[in-house]
């Protein structure tokens, strides 16, 4: 049955983007080949409007087109990740919380962010109030000499 064929088409984006494209893909050849069935088979008296069919047409490839456009905002979304995280090793890091702090000695890239590893061995998740500088803070030293 040809709707079997288009169930994919209302999932959710949970998948990977890989296979989003594949499937995106695979129903767009199904539209191709339900297009020309129906030009094949239509009754010759009573002909389907071609602007409608170029319109569905049009549609899907505006899906293809933004699917394939996602998939590349995603590689340079991680390539920028990548660069980021790289930019981390060898600073002084420390958590927003402040209960994890350290230098980083190396860093992990997930989809949904970094987590920083320090010399230590903390874990520090980057966001939002991480403190990131070239060294340790000095703390002051309490001058407690004499008066002269």
């Amino acid at each position: 049955m040809a709707v079997d064929a288009l169930s994919g088409v209302g999932s959710s984006a949970s998948g990977n983007t890989s296979s989003a494209q594949q499937k995106a893909t695979l129903n767009y050849d199904n539209f191709l080949q339900l297009l020309i069935a129906q030009m094949k088979n239509q009754d010759p008296t009573d002909p389907v409007d071609a602007s409608q069919q170029m319109a569905q047409l049009a549609s899907f490839s505006q899906v293809e087109q933004t699917i394939q456009t996602n998939t590349k905002l995603d590689t340079l979304l991680s390539s920028s990740s990548l660069t980021q995280a790289g930019s981390y090793i060898g600073k002084y890091m420390e958590s927003a919380d402040g209960s994890v702090k350290g230098v980083v000695s190396s860093v992990k890239v997930y989809s949904d962010g970094i987590i920083a590893t320090t010399k230590d061995g903390g874990k520090i998740l980057v966001q939002t109030g991480v403190t990131i500088s070239d060294s340790a803070p000095t703390t002051p030293s309490t001058d407690t000499g004499s008066s002269t």
